[in-house]
């Protein structure tokens, strides 16, 4: 294991540009809403630099491209119901497991830590997921970005998950791809993974100064990473 996570009893990870490629199905659900509004439909590209901030955010942002101007709140509502309407229909058709990532949390369970799974996607659409990736039986919890009254990057998500199972944050880990992951664990005293080719809006994860910048999520139960870094 990384030596970071010595003596540590619980780590949380993110899952979308963590675990998984989920910008792929997002896309077509964001392309689908769209265009039911007449509005032209934005390129996965686009799609991959707006994710990380929970779905009302993402369709705001594809609404406010796509009209050149922020969307009033009638217009955002709905759009935002026809998301989740058109991307619970395939939430994993297209989405891919990223390398690694039923071998390291195999790897994290035989070492004895505690899993929890904390993202920004609605809770509704978590075990779903899990479940096709045959992932669900390695996390004891699971928090969505509308299961408690803050999400990343604020750090209640986190220290709730740390208080549910009685562990100091000074024990614990989080893992993640964007600088809301890497703030929501500096703000509840979490040591900090961070991984680069997630979704972070575009910007360099190092400049967010994790504790430690992963090349890949192998390094995290390698006894000796190659290309682990630490972030000051």
């Amino acid at each position: 294991m990384h030596a970071q996570l010595k003596d540590k009893q619980l780590l949380a990870f993110d899952l979308d540009g963590t675990l998984i490629d989920s910008v792929p199905d997002l896309a077509v659900a964001v392309q689908k809403t769209l265009a039911g509004e007449g509005l032209a439909p934005p390129q996965q590209t686009h799609v991959r630099d707006w994710v990380g901030n929970g779905a009302p955010v993402l369709i705001e942002r594809a609404l406010s491209w796509a009209l050149g101007k922020s969307p009033n709140a009638t217009l955002n509502a709905r759009a935002y119901d026809a998301f989740l309407s058109h991307y619970s229909q395939a939430p994993d058709h297209l989405t891919r497991l990223y390398p690694g990532a039923l071998e390291v949390l195999e790897a994290v369970r035989a070492a004895g830590l505690r899993q929890v799974l904390i993202t920004n996607k609605p809770e509704r659409f978590i075990m779903p997921i899990l479940q096709h990736f045959a992932m669900l039986e390695y996390f004891d919890l699971y928090l969505g970005g509308d299961s408690l009254t803050q999400k990343k990057p604020h750090p209640l998500p986190l220290l709730h998950a740390a208080k549910t199972y009685g562990v100091s944050p000074a024990d614990c880990a989080m893992v993640g791809d964007s600088r809301h992951d890497v703030g929501a664990g500096k703000a509840a005293g979490f040591t900090t993974f961070a991984l680069p080719g997630g979704y972070n809006h575009g910007e360099p994860i190092a400049l967010s100064a994790p504790d430690v910048l992963l090349d890949s999520l192998f390094d995290l139960i390698a006894e000796t990473p190659c290309a682990t870094r630490t972030a000051r």
